[in-house]
Formats: structure tokens, sequence, C-alpha cells
């Protein structure tokens, strides 16, 4: 994807957050395509480990995020849950999954990708430990991918973590090191979207995109129950109130500097008249 700002020595990247169920892939073949010409991005990350039943990813979904103008999906723990994810991972060396998971799991961690403008682009997946499976340290991990993948190049990390103080940590610690790292996971936008003083653009979580009529993207009803009488009930995506939430980072090319970022929750909440495209409700034991 050829990005005008390219010239100017500068790139505009959008970064959405976790795609949730059929909704969230609709919000995604609704909203992206005019996002990239708004923001003349020239680089777009998805991440979309819940867009398969809320779980998982398969070969179709990929195939439709990319052709929304995805240049690279990242994922995270429940990506895990459906099995057709393990041959996305291992046929699509763009769609990538937390890399501090043990050796041996399918998949890559991150992917640099060459630019039109002859330079490059690199993007990293990293999970939290934090109220989440014990996995391998992720500040170990960059350090060893940061190495990998050289500090010449944009870097812009996904976190996929549950506690807000473990992405701060991460944001803080790579701070002058990449170029933007992310939140994700837990499904609701922040409000502290802003550069760090070394100039990392950093959001504790970009938000889902999907339906917001819903307890993080199910069916409120079901959810409400599994509170109440504390036993499993059937998952079932939401299908109202859908939302696209994510980022635009401008980045200097020269310094591979953030010097901009911008919240994107289109439509916003002020806004009664959500995306009601056509979805159908999935569903998964």
């Amino acid at each position: 994807m050829e990005n005008p700002a390219s010239e100017q020595n500068s790139i505009t990247i959008l970064i959405v957050g976790d795609l949730v169920g059929t909704p969230g892939l609709e919000a995604v073949k609704e909203y992206l395509p005019s996002l990239i010409d708004e923001y003349k991005a020239g680089f777009v990350v998805v991440n979309a480990e819940n867009v398969y039943e809320g779980k998982g990813i398969r070969p179709s979904d990929a195939d439709t995020i990319f052709g929304a103008g995805a240049d690279v999906i990242t994922s995270g723990n429940h990506v895990w849950e459906k099995w057709q994810t393990k041959k996305v991972l291992a046929e699509y060396p763009n769609v990538l999954r937390p890399l501090n998971y043990p050796p041996g799991n399918a998949g890559n961690g991150f992917f640099v990708k060459r630019l039109s403008s002859n330079g490059k682009i690199a993007v990293l997946n990293l999970q939290g430990r934090t109220f989440m499976p014990d996995i391998d340290c992720p500040f170990r991990a960059v350090d060893w991918a940061i190495g990998k993948i050289g500090s010449n190049l944009p870097i812009v990390v996904d976190f996929h973590a549950e506690a807000t103080a473990e992405k701060i940590a991460m944001g803080l610690y790579l701070d002058g090191r990449v170029s933007a790292v992310v939140g994700t996971h837990t499904h609701v936008p922040t409000a502290d979207a802003q550069i760090l003083p070394k100039g990392t653009a950093y959001i504790t979580d970009l938000g889902m995109t999907g339906p917001y009529d819903s307890v993080i993207g199910m069916a409120k009803e079901e959810a409400i129950k599994r509170f109440i009488y504390r036993t499993p009930f059937k998952y079932q995506t939401a299908t109202e109130g859908i939302r696209l939430c994510g980022v635009a980072v401008t980045i200097e090319l020269e310094t591979n500097k953030a010097t901009a970022i911008h919240q994107i929750i289109r439509p916003s909440f002020s806004d009664n008249t959500a995306f009601a495209g056509s979805v159908s409700q999935n569903s998964s034991v």
C-alpha cells in the first residue's frame, strides 16, 4: 500500500482494535477502506483474535480483512481456541500470534514488511501475564525481538494484556525504542492516547470493533447469567451497536518516532446511529 505522506518523510498507520464475530468483520468492511483514504494511511494493522464466533480466525476471515486493506493481523490468547486458527498461523506469515508463547507453537510473533518507499515497517505481537496464562516474559521477549528486527525502522507493538498497569509499564519500557505501543484484549477504548516523553505513541486499549450493545461483545442476557449463576452459559456474539475502534498514528521516518496519535471511534458513542449492517449471530459452546 503506497503512502502519500512518505514523500514528506512520514507514514500514517491505522491500528484497529479486536474484531468480535461477524459484526466486527462487517464493521471493518464498512469503515476501513474509507478510513484509509481519510487518513492517507500507508499501513494497517487489525487485531482479529475474536473474529470467528468470538474466538479464533479462519482463512476466509483473514482474506476478508486483508481484502479490506489490512497489511498485518495480530491476535491474542483466544486465537488458540479454534483449530482452524493453526492453519492460518502456519500459512499466513502476516497473521501473528503473541511472540512470548513457548517455542513449538505455530505462527510468527513479528512481521517485517517492505514499503513501496523502499523502507520497512515491523509489527510485533506480545501478550501480558497478569490475570492471563503464565507464558514467557513479554519484556524479555520484546528485547530479543528488537535485537532481531533492528532499530532503524518503525516498530508497532500490539500488547494483548488484561492489566492496565502491565500495559502502561510496557509502554514506558519501550518508550523511544519503538514507534507505537497499543493495548488490546479488554474491548473497551481508553481515553489516554498520547505521545510518551521519548516519542512512542501509546494507548492502554484500542477498544473492540464489534457490537457495543453487549458485555464486551457477548450477548447481554447470557453474559449476565454467567455472573449471576456462576456457571457456564453458551457464548453468543451480540449483533447491535456496531462500532470500529482504533487509532491513527503518524510516524516520522527519519527518527521512527511518533508525531501524532488520533483515537478513532466510528460511529462515536454520542451517535445513536451505530452501523446496522447485515450480520448474523455467531455462537459456539
